[in-house]
């Protein structure tokens, strides 16, 4: 015997449907706020302006960059035109996720036979460097990262 649906079922069944689809929405928003890393810049407009004169500085460097991860340490090595190993005025970083600032560190590099180093504890999956370095004559270097540690 087929049972009748009736008005109070439908309903019942629309407001239930509903109601899940809104939950699931609520809780991925709150997720999504909540893990938001924050600002790049403070204004794009005016970070804009100096933007095509750092990057032509940076280019006129000539300065290629290798990047690792092994054995606990992180590596950055420079290189300028002709291969040869570059030492910048300063460098530093932070490295983190790309999606969460709650891993975020700032290791401490120390520069030997042409690489910088830094001891680094980092889990497996995917990291983002945001390294800032200096030449000797004060051009500034900058770079974004992506290191994938492998489990």
């Amino acid at each position: 015997m087929a049972r009748e649906l009736t008005g109070r079922k439908v309903l019942a069944i629309t407001i239930g449907a509903f109601s899940v689809i809104i939950a699931v929405n609520l809780v991925l928003a709150v997720k999504a706020v909540s893990t938001f890393p924050g600002l790049e810049v403070e204004n794009s407009y005016v970070a804009s302006q100096d933007f095509d004169a750092e990057k032509k500085a940076q280019m006129a460097l000539g300065w290629t960059l290798t990047h690792g991860y092994a054995n606990g340490a992180l590596t950055l090595a420079f290189r300028d035109r002709g291969g040869l190993p570059v030492q910048a005025r300063d460098v530093s970083a932070t490295v983190g996720r790309t999606t969460e600032t709650e891993s975020d560190i700032a290791p401490a590099f120390t520069y030997a036979n042409g690489v910088y180093s830094a001891p680094a504890s980092l889990a497996p999956g995917k990291w983002m460097i945001l390294l800032s370095a200096h030449a000797e004559d004060g051009t500034l270097f900058r770079q974004r990262l992506d290191l994938f540690v492998k489990g």
